[in-house]
């Protein structure tokens, strides 16, 4: 014989159903609240290891030998609703050497010449193994999260370490 349900039973599993419901949206909902805050927050820049840097002895004899082109940018506006921007220079390799390691500085600065966004990337390894002697390498970097009303007056690229081979 079937068994019957009473109005009673299917009430409350209706009500232990809407509440485990609800407990879930609020944890996911807070999952992914807790993971967009962490991808959007302030992240290390990258350094290359064993570095030429300002302030070492090699810095001033090949820092100039390292010749990057003017700056050109482009800016698209992402879903999100920021603005990003990607700043393209060629870079020369003037030194006589191989550079196996290129580390780059992109910034983006107001009419006061602050900074308004900047982001350091490691170009040498990754974007290729390395940069011959007389050679030249276009390089792009993203600079994300302006808005609208940033003033955004001039753009800056430069060379903030290097190591050769």
């Amino acid at each position: 014989m079937p068994a019957e349900h009473s109005i009673p039973e299917d009430s409350s599993r209706r009500k232990i159903i809407i509440v485990v419901a609800v407990i879930a949206a609020v944890f996911i909902g807070a999952f992914f609240y807790l993971l967009l805050r962490k991808t959007v927050g302030v992240s290390q820049s990258p350094r290359l290891e064993n570095a030429i840097r300002p302030g070492s002895p090699d810095w001033d004899k090949y820092q100039k030998l390292i010749a990057l082109d003017d700056p050109e940018a482009d800016e698209a506006k992402r879903a999100l609703g920021d603005i990003v921007m990607t700043l393209h220079t060629t870079a020369r390799n003037f030194t006589g050497r191989t550079i196996d390691g290129l580390e780059m500085r992109a910034a983006v600065v107001d009419h006061q010449n602050q900074v308004v966004r900047d982001r350091t990337l490691v170009v040498i390894p990754g974007r290729r193994d390395e940069l011959g002697p007389n050679k030249t390498m276009s390089v792009g970097i993203n600079v994300e999260g302006f808005t609208d009303t940033d003033d955004r007056a001039n753009i800056k690229m430069e060379v903030t370490g290097f190591r050769f081979r």
